[in-house]
């Protein structure tokens, strides 16, 4: 009997996904857990494989396609015997066992047997239809003869001719036309929304950090542990989750239609990251319970898995408010647009040292920060977020307080 293979639900808000590559063909006959086709959606690889034994009757997408979530994504001849048994398994196991069809959205395993000739990434493969070449003539130095990026750059400057990738080859002044598609689109679509339904409002105020790069110099002065890098981002996290215990609404979130509003016990605080793919907001699950140093481990964690845009789906759901650290990067002031369904954003500003005047009137050097709030106007009036503002600036200008509080 034939059975087709529905492309199921594989991360939060994620109705597309690219077909990269597929590891068989039509004809092909296949066993369970076999990895069928590699997809990209906005945030990261995902391998799917099969449910059944059986034989490929029919692929729907060819490779640079983009699947729809909810539709057939490979068709399937399977015994209707076998078809039977598997599901009344299936059927027999817990719910959330049973929904669990698709493994964690990573990047290719490493050593992972693959049913073509040649082994090697997504990535890989992509770089050698650029530069139109046979991988099957390239040797791989990786685990099991694996062809890395590298051994593709160490072909490419033995054969000059090659450097010039075939695809990117255009005359002068020509257009070039893209699709918009994977973390471009979806954040567009998510933007939009936000903007059209989210009544943003702007505030804006400087701090001063002084104090603040003192204590974690002192901090990262005191880490023996070379396993994570103590920043200023652990510090203005665990600040924020101290004053959302003062003024939980700043947590909360409203329903679809605005009736209900309810106050998130966690705090699942995201920051964004200029990721590989694009922006991607991982978050820190309940802040409220973590030390610094556990904050700091998690923040670590999460921007290398982010830029390299191999991350798990449930490091960038749930998240219940959001920090940018754009001043990273550059500019003071920024507004930014919430992370729906969240209520409130906050980007961070670069660090400047400006002139300020200190208890005697004297002007003093001081490391001055702005940062720039953004509200639902719905739920969180100006005198909220000035309060809480300030609260959390507090905490941050004058550490001693923080340490004080986390007691």
């Amino acid at each position: 009997m034939k059975k087709d293979f529905i492309l199921p639900d594989i991360g939060e808000g994620i109705v597309e996904c690219e077909v990269i590559e597929w590891k068989v063909k039509e004809g092909d006959l296949i066993e369970e857990d076999q990895i069928i086709v590699d997809v990209s959606t906005d945030k990261a690889i995902v391998e799917i494989p099969s449910m059944y034994n059986g034989k490929v009757d029919k692929l729907y997408y060819g490779e640079g396609d983009i699947a729809k979530v909810h539709e057939p994504l490979f068709g399937l001849e399977i015994d209707a015997q076998t078809d039977t048994q598997q599901e009344a398994e299936v059927a027999s196991l817990p719910k959330s066992v049973a929904e669990s069809s698709l493994p964690p959205e990573s990047s290719v395993i490493a050593g992972l047997p693959s049913s073509t000739k040649v082994l090697t990434t997504p990535v890989v493969r992509k770089m050698a239809r650029e530069y139109e070449l046979d991988l099957t003539t390239i040797k791989g130095t990786g685990k099991q003869g694996r062809i890395l990026k590298e051994d593709i750059l160490a072909f490419l400057a033995k054969d000059e001719d090659a450097l010039v990738p075939k695809s990117e080859v255009t005359l002068a002044d020509e257009d070039r036309v893209e699709p918009i598609k994977g973390v471009g689109k979806i954040m567009a679509v998510r933007m939009s929304a936000a903007v059209a339904t989210i009544p943003h409002f702007s505030y804006v105020d400087e701090m001063d950090v002084t104090d603040l790069i003192q204590l974690r110099q002192s901090l990262v002065d005191a880490q023996t542990s070379d396993e994570f890098k103590i920043t200023l981002m652990p510090l203005f996290i665990k600040a924020l989750s101290l004053a959302i215990k003062q003024f939980p609404i700043i947590n909360s979130r409203a329903d679809e239609d605005f009736t209900e509003l309810t106050y998130i016990a966690s705090h699942n605080i995201g920051m964004a990251v200029d990721g590989k793919t694009g922006l991607l907001v991982p978050n820190i699950k309940n802040v409220q319970h973590l030390s610094l140093l556990d904050i700091a481990r998690e923040v670590t964690r999460l921007t290398a898995a982010a830029r390299s845009g191999k991350i798990n789906p449930q490091d960038l759901s749930g998240g219940t408010i959001t920090i940018s650290n754009i001043g990273a990067i550059g500019g003071t002031v920024a507004t930014p647009i919430i992370n729906k369904p969240e209520v409130a954003i906050v980007a961070l500003g670069k660090i400047q040292s400006l002139p300020r005047f200190d208890d005697q009137g004297n002007i003093v050097s001081r490391k001055i920060m702005t940062v720039s709030w953004s509200g639902d106007h719905r739920v969180i009036d100006g005198g909220t977020i000035a309060r809480f503002n300030n609260l959390w600036m507090g905490y941050l200008q004058h550490p001693a307080t923080m340490l004080a509080a986390m007691i």
